[in-house]
């Protein structure tokens, strides 16, 4: 689908519908896998699968997925400028480096468990399930980053509907498999971390298949699988700073799971199902900001700066209104929401209800970050955003967590790290976009001549 005229809402909303739809499902992998811990092992089981565990996979996995990010800028721009051989080397070389990306990550993944486990103090009670849920969960990196990469190059070209029913199959599935495994042959987080690699080899399948089969332009053929040079080098050029600015986040994120941890399993329970509500919001913004990636990527391929522009500013309207519906459901309801994680354990209930409302009123104050971070990357330049996060989020965050939480060891100064690093980021944004500093002078060149 092509997303270069038309009105700009409904090109972005048609495109954003499946994508959060299909980001939901992918979180919902993980959200089942708490859910039957939580509800038929026990919180120590919950605080294995949800806690550190969570945040080393992001740190690793997250990584990868930023780098392939520029991968689908490259394909968006090379399918709005309707340059087909250009798409078709840059299709194989993504397959190429999702490939050779997940043999390394997994051989990192494993060497490295018991060492994360350690520096980041995880309880004692805690560590044999995560050590044995990650070590599970790493022979699924490379199932997961085909799926991830394939689908990214079917949205890429405007198509996010098919990987949103890739991801509804495999969600399926691990539901299925979860409660096989752990209600009914008594497997415990064995079970769920099984149930999640056997349906991201589904996933991988599939979408492997679509794209074996395809006749359109972004085709893959296995003989044609390897590294262009010059397309590589601009996948990396894009996508490096995005895959730098995930670990840096992921460090900062995992330097707080260490804080989080010295308060105990009932608050590390606490603190991963809030995650996993947390989410909800999440996969929501992180939908728009990919929808508005693309869609300044194709529209960068076409030369439509002001295209560009009025998208950014809609989308983050429909991403405002969107946060303030979510603030006030969990505000007023979200203790339900945490009794589908825990059953009976009414101090982890109440742990949780207070990071809750801590929380989700600074939600609004990170927005700014994904759409613009997401629509500048879609024109081709991802080194200031990654730089401007850098600073703004990880740094800050890290120096406010040696600093003023030393002084003052509570809960509450913990948390606080998020809303102050995203103000300050989201201010750094909007300077650096006003400043029109960000635009690519080629999509300029282009728009004149129309």
């Amino acid at each position: 689908m092509e997303i270069t005229r038309g009105p700009i809402w409904k090109a972005l909303l048609t495109f954003f519908f499946p994508i959060l739809a299909g980001t939901f499902f992918q979180q919902l992998y993980n959200t089942v896998d708490a859910f039957v811990v939580g509800q038929y092992v026990g919180t120590t089981a919950l605080a294995a699968v949800g806690g550190t565990t969570a945040v080393y996979i992001n740190l690793l996995l997250g990584f990868f997925l930023g780098l392939s990010s520029g991968a689908g800028v490259l394909i968006s721009q090379f399918y709005g400028a309707k340059n087909k051989a250009s798409l078709s080397q840059s299709v194989h070389t993504a397959i190429a480096l999702c490939l050779a990306g997940g043999l390394l990550i997994t051989g990192a993944g494993m060497a490295c468990t018991n060492l994360m486990l350690f520096i980041t103090h995880t309880p004692e009670d805690v560590v044999p399930l995560s050590r044995t849920y990650l070590l599970i969960i790493f022979t699924g990196t490379i199932p997961m980053f085909i799926y991830n990469m394939g689908s990214g190059i079917l949205r890429a070209v405007g198509n996010s509907r098919t990987p949103l029913h890739i991801i509804m199959i495999g969600c399926f599935s691990n539901i299925g498999l979860d409660l096989l495994f752990v209600r009914g042959l008594g497997m415990g987080v064995e079970g769920v971390a099984l149930a999640t690699v056997i349906c991201q080899v589904e996933c991988a399948v599939i979408v492997m298949w679509l794209l074996l089969k395809s006749h359109d332009v972004y085709a893959v053929k296995i003989k044609e699988i390897r590294f262009s040079g010059h397309i590589l080098r601009e996948m990396l050029r894009i996508g490096f700073p995005a895959g730098i600015q995930s670990s840096l986040y992921t460090i900062s994120n995992l330097i707080i799971q260490t804080n989080f941890n010295l308060f105990g399993t009932k608050t590390v329970a606490a603190w991963a199902a809030f995650g996993k509500i947390d989410a909800i919001f999440w996969m929501t913004v992180n939908a728009f900001g990919i929808a508005i990636t693309t869609f300044a990527g194709q529209n960068t391929g076409a030369g439509q700066l002001s295209r560009i522009k009025k998208g950014m500013w809609e989308t983050l309207l429909m991403t405002a209104i969107t946060t303030i519906i979510f603030c006030l459901c969990f505000w007023f309801f979200g203790e339900w929401f945490y009794r589908l994680f825990t059953k009976d354990d009414w101090e982890v209930l109440e742990i949780g209800m207070d990071i809750l409302r801590f929380m989700i009123p600074w939600w609004i104050t990170y927005i700014s970050i994904e759409v613009l971070s997401g629509t500048i990357r879609g024109t081709g330049n991802s080194f200031i955003p990654m730089m401007i996060t850098v600073f703004g989020v990880c740094a800050l965050r890290i120096l406010w967590l040696f600093t003023a939480v030393q002084q003052n060891k509570t809960l509450h100064m913990v948390m606080a790290s998020y809303p102050i690093t995203w103000i300050i980021t989201s201010l750094a944004f909007w300077i650096y976009y006003l400043s029109g500093k960000w635009i690519n002078r080629s999509v300029q060149l282009k728009e004149k001549t129309y």
